[in-house]
């Protein structure tokens, strides 16, 4: 069993919080944002955001014994709850015997100390739970580089939650060595440092994947990136797709690490898919940072495919946060234009028939304005449809082309098999009289490129 803390201090919240723990979710709906506070009113989403928390927390193996929304119409700088909001929180502890609490919104570092304060028990807030389960599901040395990062960053501001132990001063010798620094301002030092060489190796695998970006770009293979909300079925496609065991479970943030894998499309001998890690509505800041190196294969890609959950209720927000972040990564440039974008709408087969029939007329009127394929990666229902579809869009350029290649030049006429369509060919001599081949094929643009390079 593994354990993790959050933000463990000295004095009455000695101890640790492990998996199993028993928690409760409180959901702050902003109805007034406060100076300095993210948030706003959730409105009819507030049950499904609630959702998502409890989700979050069980991601990590915690279990919810209580959860429910709190409304805010004033935020109080100190505690973000008032009074009676902050007794009722620990009301339901008490009943019901938690340990832990979990704010699902962000708060600052002195209303999360003040709050542990009042109620006497840990309590972490949206981010704080994100990255504990990044933490936890980072399986690289890269993605183990990025989430710590992220967490210090965190940290960084939050030193003043700690106790009496980082107010005391470590003197130095001599008349001249005066007070000494306090304790807080040596460990935001070793912080500081730490971060740096977190960011100079990050800046390294930055350049390698660089490298190795350019690399694919002189390879001849299209690549489809998949993306889309966390928990929407990438993994169960990219499964089911390339035949490839990546971990996937009904879970928030299910994986983390980017994973590439070769398959074939009609007409298209080879295409490399890459799965990335899910997004999620208030994403941290510290983790988009951290986690760009890895979601900047996005940016490489040919096509994109965006897997949405179209049973979840927040389908439609689901996928403004998804697009909001694709565009803060240059996907989607400001004049709407961007990388081709696919939207596979998953989990068909949970909706109901009347739902089916609503959204065929969505896709029927041209809402979204992208390609759209109704499918389940579960079951199969669709899937190939989809693959039809990407090999329209990586082969929509291609232009019928007639080369004449000499016959020793096997490794130009090899390529021309590999990655176009040969329509015919017959043999001939070229102007110098050397035996070639006259080849009627269909190259993309892209591909066109390429073969001019070699």
């Amino acid at each position: 069993m593994s354990t993790f803390e959050f933000g463990r201090d000295e004095g009455d919240l000695e101890g640790e919080v492990t998996r199993g723990a028993r928690a409760i979710v409180v959901l702050p709906d902003i109805r007034q944002k406060g100076r300095g506070q993210k948030g706003a009113a959730l409105g009819d989403d507030a049950e499904t955001r609630l959702e998502e928390g409890k989700g979050l927390a069980r991601a990590i193996g915690i279990e919810v014994v209580d959860a429910f929304v709190l409304p805010i119409r004033a935020v109080r700088p100190a505690t973000l709850f008032g009074e009676g909001q902050v007794e009722r929180i620990g009301v339901a502890l008490a009943q019901n015997e938690a340990e832990l609490v979990i704010i699902d919104g962000s708060l600052s570092a002195i209303q999360q100390r003040n709050l542990e304060e009042k109620l006497k028990h840990k309590v972490i807030d949206r981010t704080g739970l994100i990255l504990e389960i990044f933490g936890e599901r980072a399986a690289t040395a890269e993605g183990r580089l990025q989430v710590e990062l992220a967490h210090l960053d965190y940290q960084a501001g939050r030193l003043v939650r700690s106790w009496t132990h980082l107010e005391r001063q470590r003197g130095g010798f001599g008349f001249l060595g005066g007070p000494g620094e306090t304790q807080i301002e040596a460990d935001r030092r070793m912080i500081r440092n730490r971060m740096a060489r977190l960011r100079r190796e990050l800046e390294q695998v930055r350049r390698t994947r660089g490298l190795h970006r350019d690399r694919r770009q002189r390879a001849p293979w299209p690549i489809i990136a998949l993306v889309g909300y966390t928990n929407a079925g990438k993994s169960t496609l990219f499964n089911r797709l390339t035949g490839a065991d990546v971990m996937a479970e009904d879970l928030l943030f299910a994986t983390l690490d980017p994973t590439m894998r070769a398959i074939r499309l009609p007409g298209v001998e080879k295409a490399i898919l890459s799965d990335t890690v899910g997004f999620i509505s208030d994403l941290p800041t510290q983790l988009v940072a951290a986690f760009r190196a890895t979601l900047e294969e996005v940016t490489a890609a040919d096509v994109i495919v965006h897997v949405r959950d179209i049973s979840n209720p927040a389908t439609a927000q689901q996928k403004i946060e998804v697009e909001e972040i694709l565009a803060d990564l240059g996907v989607i440039g400001e004049d709407g234009s961007s990388v081709p974008i696919i939207e596979a709408w998953n989990k068909w087969d949970l909706l109901t028939p009347d739902e089916r029939e609503m959204r065929h007329d969505l896709i029927a009127h041209g809402v979204p304005e992208v390609p759209v394929v109704p499918i389940s990666a579960a079951t199969g229902e669709g899937v190939s449809d989809l693959l039809d579809r990407l090999s329209i869009l990586l082969t929509g350029g291609a232009q019928e082309l007639e080369l004449t290649v000499p016959l020793s030049d096997g490794q130009r006429l090899a390529w021309l098999h590999a990655h176009g369509e040969v329509l015919s060919e017959r043999e001939v001599e070229d102007e110098a009289g050397v035996p070639a081949l006259r080849l009627n094929v269909r190259l993309s643009p892209k591909e066109l490129g390429r073969f001019t390079r070699i």
